[in-house]
């Protein structure tokens, strides 16, 4: 008798994985096979092309003040986002803002002294996983650097110093 129900379960579940894996396949070809998806995605491809950009948000490293920009966003919205007691979003938003940062080390010694010793901890976490990430090649969300502070070939990093951001020209 418990055989029994083991092995409806099991042919339930094969038919339960079954439909959904079909009902995938079946509306990602209705949104394949539509004619606005595909201008969208030229769109977007196009707009990727000319910023030179793959993923909204991250700044072209060639523009200075895209970088500039985008890192002081990051650590306001970080220091924002943990002074409402929201530190996991918020410590990530600072590790953005390292990854950009020609001088991490100097930066990191600002947000020790300034962050409580739990949430800078969080924020070494997770600029291992982000070093993690770059060493196994995937395609999270920081790919603008190196977890260990090197820019990258060309581009135009932001100097960090006790909280003064200012331009340092790579060329």
């Amino acid at each position: 008798m418990i055989e029994m129900n083991k092995t409806a379960i099991g042919i339930a579940a094969g038919v339960a994985g079954t439909l959904f894996i079909g009902y995938c396949i079946y509306f990602d070809k209705k949104r394949r096979n539509d004619p606005e998806y595909k201008k969208k995605v030229r769109e977007r491809r196009r707009r990727n092309k000319k910023t030179g950009t793959a993923k909204p948000g991250i700044p072209n490293l060639n523009d200075h003040e895209a970088i500039e920009r985008y890192f002081l966003q990051e650590i306001q919205l970080g220091e924002t986002l943990i002074a409402r007691g929201d530190f996991e979003t918020g410590v990530e938003h600072l590790a953005n803002a390292i990854v950009v940062c020609g001088q991490p080390a100097r930066l990191l010694q600002v947000l020790q002294s300034s962050l409580p010793a739990q949430v800078f901890a969080m924020l070494i976490v997770k600029m291992q996983e982000f070093g993690n990430r770059a060493a196994e090649g995937s395609d999270g969300p920081i790919s603008l650097g190196q977890s260990s502070g090197q820019p990258l070939d060309g581009a135009k990093i932001i100097e960090c110093s006790s909280g003064n951001a200012s331009i340092d020209d790579l060329e």
